[in-house]
């Protein structure tokens, strides 16, 4: 139930700041990405058993940076803007998944 919730704040925190960047001042949208992405990673990815989700990241990370979505017209644009505050919590749980592994190693 937790890591639905982080989707849905992460989700309302990307079109938030696609949409209207000036409507949380001060930086704090991005701020609050990365965190709610290492929250997720934490909670709801195995670290021993992360491929799917680094795939997915990788993935997410390569479609935002290339901006393909802004080939679509009218909304493509918007759409891109919306996958890239995404990208930036999914590359944040990617930092979750290596400290986590590392200290897994660590300890065994």
């Amino acid at each position: 139930m937790a890591s639905r919730n982080i989707i849905v704040l992460v989700i309302i925190l990307a079109i938030v700041q696609a949409l209207a960047p000036d409507a949380i001042p001060g930086g704090l949208v991005p701020l609050a990405l990365v965190i709610l992405g290492l929250l997720y990673a934490i909670v709801a990815v195995d670290a021993e058993d992360s491929t799917a989700y680094l795939v997915v990241a990788i993935a997410v990370g390569a479609a935002a940076g290339a901006d393909v979505l802004s080939n679509i017209p009218g909304v493509g644009a918007h759409l891109d803007a919306i996958v890239d505050p995404i990208a930036t919590a999914l590359y944040a749980g990617v930092i979750a998944i290596l400290v986590e592994r590392g200290i897994n190693r660590i300890k065994s």
